[in-house]
């Protein structure tokens, strides 16, 4: 096993590429091209990123790291909380399916997500609603074939 492969096992880029595929995530989001790692149109909008939190073990196989969810939605301020709630509990519900699909090439493997305790709603400056919440993705490299 390489040693380093652990610093490989990138989970936000597992749970992103989930989430933009995931059917129930489209629907309640409004279509595809909703999911990425930037805050950006078309609104509402989901951004999948890095968490403070989570557990990086002894770095040598298997780490707990966090991975944020931040909802965003339109400057004008819609949807409203209620809704901004709903859609992202909807994505958190549809990461904790990612547990025991198959890795795609070069992905890790996950074995559990489970949110971390943070979801707060946290708005822009500007007035734009935004939604947080932290999930803690479990996760080894994938092995190397024998």
């Amino acid at each position: 096993m390489d040693a380093y492969a652990v610093a490989d096992a990138d989970p936000v880029a597992a749970v992103l590429a989930w989430l933009a595929e995931h059917p129930k995530v489209q629907e309640v989001l409004g279509g595809p091209g909703r999911v990425s790692g930037a805050r950006e149109a078309p609104w509402p909008h989901l951004r999948v990123g890095l968490g403070p939190g989570g557990n990086l073990g002894d770095l040598t196989w298997v780490t707990q790291p966090e991975v944020s969810l931040e909802l965003y939605g339109d400057p004008a301020g819609w949807p409203g909380p209620a809704a901004m709630l709903r859609i992202l509990k909807v994505c958190a519900v549809a990461a904790a399916e990612l547990p025991g699909s198959v890795p795609a090439t070069g992905r890790p493997v996950i074995s559990d997500v489970r949110p971390s305790g943070v979801l707060l709603e946290s708005p822009l400056e500007t007035g734009q609603p935004r939604w947080v919440l932290g999930l803690l993705v479990t996760l080894h490299p994938t092995p190397e074939p024998l």
